[in-house]
């Protein structure tokens, strides 16, 4: 379908990637995985003809149908959010009306010859709106929309109304109802709560009959729908068969086998050139030298890529808080909204939180769930009950919006210097290096850094102070599979409390104790682990 031959890239000095090949067959699941930078996006853009190849060459088939989503969305306007999704299929709709036309006219008298020209040309436009799913667009698109949290009485709403995270839903519903026969997904989960996740996860499994070629940073939405791993890493590309955890298993091992080969080499050079430097200088050796010279010049040097290191980082043991860290009294929230007069976002929530738990806070979009984050960290008020703070809690909070308060002329390392300022420069080294700030990146500034970049440096300085409670308003969001796991490994062994949210599910399923679920106002405890919560909430689809 797609041919990707012997492609080189290269941006600026680096070298993306040399001599790489692979194929996007017919109904192949493939995900696309890289450190940051690697090119994964560069080869979407490639194939989409944004971007063009410094050598190699790109083949596709013809009439192939491709949808691209990324995460710039662009402008919308004017439009309501169905009409927004339906105009991404404007070929489409175009079609239908040709054959409206070309049905209408053949009505009418002609001659022979210009029937069967206009018969030909009904066939072929009937055969590609066919193709393109044309019947049942309108339904496909309210489907999708309906799928990804944009219900019926949201689909004549403005698309200038929405935020910005929902206009990525209604972007990533246009790309899916077009029914392209080759998908580009660059971060689709982005900006989506996990009953979406599930939905989109099943759409593409069980609906969509097309080629998926894909980044994500969520690993269970990964292995969950590909066949295969395509890696752009250290200026090549690499194919494995399986999906994202076979992958990990897979490349470690091919890097023993690797390691164990360049080992090897580097112990017959060794003796080649011993042998060379030893019989140099005698004319009674001097063919057996030439001979040995000449084939060292021929072997190929097996390289080893350069692997980014990670950095374990002690952290500090947190003082002890008291065995109740919450005591939750009848609380509840409600909010004003211009317009809209009073929402209640929950009420009548009494419990407890204990020292050591690690709670996760699950629910729809718009249930709740940051608002309860808030009222606890004390950044709002609840309208109703209480939330008591238990002995020697000392608290930390992240958002969204803690990114936001970082000071964009200041270097990485500056950051994390101010909230630790008796630390030695070895330490906090360390620490940038624990968060995967190596090298000259720790002197990179705050202004320069992408999303995933500024929360490292966020819950670097918030994990590394003598916190012993932590609330976490969605900290996977914009870290990438490896930064995900560096702050899942820094939570698991802390010794404190954790509350948070997130949308990842890998994640929850790996750290948490207990779940509180927020549902139509009601906040329901389950006193166990997330694979527990989602059996006895019949959420089966998102168990593992």
């Amino acid at each position: 379908m797609i041919h990707l031959s012997n492609l080189t890239r290269q941006h600026g000095d680096r070298v993306l990637f040399k001599n790489a090949s692979f194929q996007i067959l017919p109904g192949s699941r493939s995900g696309l995985v890289g450190p940051n930078g690697a090119g994964k996006t560069t080869i979407f853009r490639l194939i989409t003809g944004e971007e063009h190849a410094d050598a190699g060459e790109i083949s596709c088939g013809k009439g192939t149908v491709i949808g691209y989503f990324s995460q710039d969305v662009g402008e919308m306007a004017g439009r309501s959010a169905l009409e927004e999704v339906m105009a991404a299929s404007a070929r489409t709709v175009a079609l239908g009306k040709e054959l409206r036309a070309m049905e209408a006219a053949m009505g009418e008298p002609m001659a022979d010859d210009a029937m069967a020209d206009l018969l030909a040309r009904y066939g072929d436009a009937h055969e590609e709106f066919e193709h393109r799913g044309g019947y049942d667009l309108e339904a496909r698109a309210q489907a999708v929309l309906t799928g990804l949290g944009i219900g019926p009485d949201a689909y004549v709403r403005p698309v200038e109304t929405f935020s910005g995270g929902w206009k990525m839903r209604i972007a990533l519903a246009k790309i899916l109802t077009i029914n392209p026969d080759v998908l580009l997904l660059d971060e689709p989960t982005n900006h989506l709560d996990v009953e979406s996740i599930v939905w989109l996860e099943e759409w593409l499994a069980s609906e969509f009959k097309g080629a998926l070629l894909m980044t994500s940073h969520d690993r269970d939405f990964m292995n969950r729908l590909v066949t295969r791993i395509i890696e752009v890493a250290g200026g090549t590309i690499t194919t494995y068969g399986g999906n994202y955890d076979f992958y990990l298993r897979e490349r470690e091992i091919r890097r023993e086998q690797l390691l164990a080969s360049h080992r090897r080499q580097q112990e017959m050079l060794e003796k080649e050139e011993e042998f060379i430097a030893r019989f140099a200088a005698r004319a009674s050796h001097a063919a057996q030298v030439q001979s040995r010279v000449k084939k060292l010049e021929k072997i190929e040097r097996i390289e080893i890529p350069a692997e980014q290191r990670l950095i374990r980082f002690e952290f500090s043991e947190p003082p002890r808080s008291g065995d109740d860290v919450f005591r939750i009294d009848s609380l509840g929230k409600v909010w004003s909204l211009p317009g809209e007069g009073e929402k209640s976002v929950f009420g009548g929530v009494s419990g407890s939180i204990r020292r050591g738990d690690k709670i996760a806070v699950v629910g729809v979009n718009g249930a709740g769930k940051s608002t309860f984050l808030k009222v606890l960290a004390g950044q709002t008020e609840p309208t109703a009950g209480s939330v008591t703070l238990g002995a020697n809690v000392n608290l930390g909070y992240f958002s969204q919006h803690a990114m936001d308060v970082l000071d964009p002329k200041k270097s990485v390392f500056e950051t994390v210097q101010d909230a630790l300022p008796t630390a030695t420069i070895g330490v906090l080294r360390n620490l940038c290096a624990a968060f995967l700030f190596q090298g000259d990146d720790i002197d990179k500034r705050i202004d320069k850094l992408s999303g995933g970049e500024k929360s490292r440096v966020v819950l670097a300085t918030l994990l590394a102070r003598p916190l012993n409670l932590l609330i976490l308003d969605e900290p996977t969001n914009h870290l990438d599979i490896q930064s995900r796991e560096v702050l899942l490994e820094a939570l698991r062994t802390f010794t404190g409390t954790v509350v948070l949210v997130s949308h990842d599910r890998h994640f929850l399923r790996s750290l948490v104790t207990r779940v509180f679920a927020i549902d139509h106002g009601e906040m329901i405890p389950y006193e166990g682990d997330y694979d527990y919560y989602l059996f006895k909430s019949g959420h089966k689809g998102q168990a593992a």
